[in-house]
């Protein structure tokens, strides 16, 4: 029996946090159908749930998918659009590793109707209920945070030159996000020393910052790309540094603290 596509856990405060890409699951039928490198999920977003613990006191609501981006990208617009035209990236059902490798076994990718299957069993539910919890945490607060919590080795060059900042803050050019709230978060992340941070740099926010974010409405939606270095050991899979990670988790709570306050 397949496990629910998320999993969900309501607080009582303003603040939603997305978890899209930390999901492990991948159905039988699929597995069979992967190369042996990509059977080790290499671009999931390592212990991201892990980073955001603390953040349980502050009675933020969580929305974490089981699933592997593999299966289905739920931070990729369903119908194909680019994020970033002109510039790399995986679409709503990834057929290459941010190696450029492929994902899958020759004539084995998924065709256009198995595509929208997936849409149908894994990304719509996933934002049916994201967009579930901003309306009710909108009624009850009259406004809902939403940050989409990410994070990526701090080095693919197919995306980017070098090595990407610590902390990588995307507001959709400033469209998702309120003035007040982006300065408060800035402000925040500036005042700090620890951690490299950028806004809007190479990662503005995808698809659930930008289609999710309006201010006007009340909905303000930030994403958090954070380079894997600055919380685990990036040349061993899967391990988490919690000594490394301590000042980071801090910080996260700190961060999200004061924007609730904002």
């Amino acid at each position: 029996m397949n496990p629910s596509p998320f999993r969900f856990e309501p607080g009582r405060s303003a603040l939603l946090i997305s978890v899209p890409h930390a999901g492990t699951c991948v159905p039988p039928e699929i597995q069979a159908r992967l190369t042996p490198a990509a059977k080790d999920l290499p671009d999931t977003d390592w212990h991201v749930p892990r980073l955001y613990e603390a953040c349980r006191a502050l009675d933020a609501t969580f929305l974490v998918a089981e699933y592997s981006r593999y299966v289905v990208d739920l931070n990729r617009p369903p119908d194909g659009t680019p994020l970033y035209p002109g510039q790399a990236e995986t679409g709503v059902c990834p057929t290459r590793t941010f190696a450029d490798q492929p994902l899958y076994l020759d004539g084995r990718t998924p065709d256009a109707t198995e595509v929208q299957q997936r849409i149908l069993d894994y990304w719509r539910p996933y934002h049916l209920k994201l967009a579930d919890a901003i309306d009710a945490i909108r009624t009850e607060h009259g406004h809902c945070i939403l940050w989409d919590a990410h994070s990526i080795l701090s080095r693919v060059p197919l995306f980017f030159d070098g090595r990407l900042p610590d902390l990588n803050v995307g507001t959709a050019d400033g469209r998702s996000c309120s003035r007040t709230r982006a300065q408060c978060i800035m402000k925040a992340l500036e005042a700090q020393r620890r951690f490299s941070v950028v806004h809007n740099g190479r990662f503005k926010g995808g698809y659930i910052t930008r289609h999710y974010g309006d201010p006007s409405r009340g909905v303000d939606a930030i994403q958090l790309e954070i380079a894997q270095c600055a919380y685990m050991d990036e040349t061993r899979l899967q391990h988490f540094d919690p000594a490394l990670a301590a000042d980071l988790s801090v910080l996260l709570k700190e961060l999200l603290s004061a924007v609730i306050k904002a």
